[in-house]
């Protein structure tokens, strides 16, 4: 067995003089390990000791610097990724997997996980189920993971050489796009828990990452899992659904997390698992509570949270169709309508956890300057100034824009219905979800209909985007 101590303490001596070879730490190594040994227990260790692996097998420091911005929009999933799935697809089913009795049970089970994530029933995966769910699923979760991260980069908040524990890590869509969002230079040490036969699909999907993006699957479920030490991002990504205890699981991985590190959770737009989440989001970072909501539901009111029904996503470009959905899809039975099988849509709800404090936009609200939505009710047909957290896209159907807003404070859902468009509130619309706007003269109404409040956005309304 290879002395390790050793090979650590000759690579932090060696990482401030020169490239570290291999070869040439073999050499004071007692017993003369095998340089490829050594490369073996560098790798291991690199995390640690911030070494990043060059192309001729030599280590370097890594950068410290944390992670860039960077404008993420993916037009389609990556063709190294799509053709590592329909490798697995010909592997278990033959090159003609879309048709006969494959195909059919990979539609099958495709509809069965549709039915059972709109019913909240549990779901289980075979190796049937597992692909299925890789083909409907992997372009989607791939795309949206990155979109969450922006919000920690954008403000230096995302390390370039993360610990990430990906709690319920599926079929790997999420891990490919944190890989793909970080640089190229990064170091990633990535601990994935997945129990079910998704880990299958999972490893080979790892397979296609660079090599300092090191990775261990360990195929425990969530509750059973120990974490070891601590991870500067812990995801979990479209599995708190399928949680009993959803809040319990994600308290239990806070205790995981570096002071500095960060709780993302990302799930389907569908109202169940958007409320579900939102759900979890309120048990665990209750308004007393020393868990912060990091981005998008941001509580402006110090000592307020919100207990409105919480149903709010965000939308993206849809990604082009990949050919083994469309190869799916061509296989559907006559009464099904096309794109059955087509999961190209970029619709999520997330919610970013931290617990030091810091805050995606730092704005409070000031009650000598705006109303509070938690007192809406004296508030109604009278023209008020607000501050909000613009909370979805247009959810009109052509007649006036209306967008779901909130400041953290409401207890039933709060509306911005735009009837005059002008050049002064024109952000109203503009703004991206998340961003924190200040609504001056906006009018309050009751909405019988809906049970809920309409902020009335028209020509004597000014609208800003704070930051």
């Amino acid at each position: 067995m290879i002395d390790r101590d050793a090979v650590r303490d000759n690579a932090k001596y060696l990482r401030n003089v020169r490239p570290i070879d291999p070869d040439e730490i073999a050499d004071y190594i007692e017993g003369a390990p095998h340089p490829a040994v050594v490369k073996q227990t560098l790798r291991e260790e690199a995390h640690d000791l911030g070494l990043f692996e060059r192309d001729d097998g030599t280590f370097v420091p890594a950068s410290d610097e944390p992670a860039p911005f960077r404008n993420w929009s993916p037009a389609a999933f990556p063709d190294d990724y799509s053709f590592a799935l329909e490798d697995l697809l010909i592997g278990r089913y033959g090159a003609n997997w879309h048709v006969g009795d494959s195909g059919d049970r990979l539609r099958e089970r495709v509809r069965q996980l549709k039915e059972d994530y709109y019913r909240g029933n549990p779901v289980e995966y075979d190796e049937d189920a597992a692909l299925g769910y890789g083909i409907y699923h992997l372009p989607d979760y791939y795309a949206a993971v990155g979109y969450v991260l922006s919000d920690l980069a954008e403000r230096s908040l995302l390390p370039r050489n993360p610990r990430v524990l990906d709690v319920g890590a599926g079929t790997g869509g999420p891990a490919l796009g944190l890989h793909d969002f970080l640089p190229d230079d990064s170091v990633v040490d990535y601990h994935a828990v997945e129990p079910s036969a998704s880990a299958d699909v999972l490893d080979r999907m790892l397979g296609e990452t660079r090599r300092n993006f090191r990775t261990t699957v360990h195929r425990e479920t969530a509750e059973a899992f120990d974490p070891d030490g601590e991870y500067d991002i812990v995801l979990f990504a479209s599995v708190l659904s399928e949680l009993d205890d959803p809040a319990a699981v994600v308290e239990k991985y806070l205790d995981a997390l570096a002071d500095d590190g960060a709780i993302v959770a990302i799930a389907p737009a569908d109202r169940n698992t958007s409320t579900g989440l939102r759900e979890v989001e309120r048990e665990v970072a209750p308004a007393d509570g020393d868990v912060t909501v990091y981005a998008p539901t941001l509580r402006l009111w110090d000592g307020y949270a919100p207990s409105d029904r919480g149903w709010s996503f965000d939308v993206k470009p849809d990604l082009d169709v990949p050919g083994f959905q469309r190869r799916l899809d061509e296989g559907r039975d006559g009464d099904e309508d096309e794109g059955t099988f087509v999961n190209v849509d970029v619709q999520y709800s997330y919610s970013v956890l931290r617990t030091d404090g810091e805050r995606r936009l730092d704005v409070r609200g000031n009650p000598a300057r705006f109303a509070k939505m938690a007192e809406m009710e004296r508030h109604v047909t009278n023209r008020i100034d607000l501050l909000a957290v613009k909370l979805s896209h247009d959810l009109s159907e052509g007649n006036n824009q209306v967008f779901k807003i909130g400041d953290g404070s409401e207890a039933v859902d709060h509306y911005a219905v735009r009837t005059r468009d002008t050049v002064l509130n024109a952000d109203v619309a503009d703004a991206d979800y998340g961003d924190v706007l200040v609504f001056e003269n906006v009018l309050a109404l009751w909405n019988d209909d809906e049970e809920a409040y309409n902020l009335v956005v028209d020509d004597e309304t000014l609208v800003d985007r704070v930051a």
